[in-house]
């Protein structure tokens, strides 16, 4: 085809969508005549080393592959997809040490960028690590205890969600299934409540709802609001202890410098359904530097600092006030972590976890991880 030949074919085309434009192939219709269904493998793990010593200068140390995970996901069409996440966790299972968990594992419905729907096993939307916790992404060789004992990461279950964006303020909401309050205890807050979607008793679901934003520029700020009726039926007990989880987390990038900080409060209707404990309270505070450009690296180097401040116990009924101070922990951290490549990050770490009524213990840890 010459070139007199290709420059009238462009002008009857363009002429056709003037004049009938409703005939014309729409943009989003070319795309998906193109579109193949296909599946993806990736992944994360991790190795850590921890040495623990207490005030009495006893010391215990362990060599453990915390973490494996393989992710399959598989896209039937641009708008449909299934997405899930396989964990073992300490190499192996056996006679109930170790875990073997299915983690997520839910169809995925993406309309457009201002809505979705996912159903199947969920993450909630709580805190900054609970979605997304591969090693690379947080400092530290284990997640901040805040993490573990105000939000219980990792948190997943049955359930269902959408989701979206609009207007700069990405948005979710969960419906899924809620905690036992059986198993709520002033030492591990809501943690050990998690049904983990085995057969999950689904009376009393939990809604979850999250907001956030990236609307300044470096800054990543948003929160999330967890509410259910958490029942309480151990020893005869019949106790709807309605139960909530409010946090804010941010982020914030400037050049070399990262800050990351987050909050949250637990809080119980019913105290007596927990040992009298009416909330629980955390935030943690990190500070790092990278410093590739000052050393010229290929790769990031960055030295940071954490303190952590975490009390299950926070408050009470006022029936037991040492409840409060027994478990009220404060903790200082500094560490390095290197990442050669963004997907791999080898970590060391050494700190002090200081116990309100209780004795000091130092910590030193070191580890490997990797994502794909």
């Amino acid at each position: 085809m010459n070139k007199k030949h290709l420059l009238g074919l462009m002008i009857l085309t363009f002429a056709t969508l003037l004049v009938n434009p409703t005939k014309a192939q729409d943009f989003s219709d070319i795309e998906s005549s193109f579109f193949q269904e296909a599946s993806t493998i990736g992944g994360y793990g991790e190795m850590h080393y921890n040495q623990s010593i207490d005030s009495d200068g006893n010391s215990s140390a362990v060599l453990d592959f915390h973490r494996f995970i393989i992710f399959y996901s598989h896209a039937w069409t641009e708008n449909w997809s299934f997405k899930s996440e396989v964990e073992i966790e300490h190499n192996y299972v056996k006679n109930g040490q170790g875990e073997l968990e299915l983690e997520q594992a839910f169809v995925d419905y993406h309309h457009s960028d201002s809505f979705g729907f996912q159903v199947g096993v969920l993450l909630p939307s709580v805190g900054l690590l609970n979605e997304n916790h591969d090693p690379p992404l947080f400092f530290g060789v284990e997640r901040p205890n805040y993490s573990k004992y105000i939000i219980p990461t990792t948190w997943f279950g049955n359930g269902a969600a959408i989701y979206g964006s609009v207007r700069g303020f990405d948005y979710r909401v969960v419906l899924m299934e809620g905690l036992d309050g059986t198993k709520f205890s002033p030492s591990s807050g809501i943690r050990n409540g998690r049904q983990k979607g085995y057969k999950s008793e689904a009376t009393h679901p939990l809604l979850n709802l999250r907001l956030e934003t990236r609307q300044i520029h470096g800054l990543f700020v948003g929160g999330s609001y967890s509410t259910m009726q958490a029942a309480d039926t151990l020893n005869g007990n019949n106790i709807i202890n309605p139960t909530s989880l409010m946090e804010v987390h941010a982020q914030y990038t400037a050049g070399d410098m990262h800050v990351i900080t987050e909050f949250g409060q637990i809080n119980y209707g019913e105290p007596e359904a927990v040992s009298n404990v009416s909330s629980a309270r955390g935030y943690y505070i990190d500070l790092g530097y990278d410093l590739r450009s000052v050393l010229a690296l290929k790769g990031q180097l960055i030295p940071w600092f954490r303190y952590s401040d975490v009390n299950t116990a926070a408050s009470t009924d006022g029936s037991d006030e040492n409840l409060v101070s027994d478990h009220h922990t404060t903790e200082w951290l500094v560490g390095l972590q290197f990442k050669p490549i963004s997907e791999v990050v080898f970590k060391l770490d050494y700190g002090k976890s200081s116990p309100e009524n209780g004795s000091a213990a130092t910590s030193f840890n070191m580890g490997v991880g990797y994502m794909f």
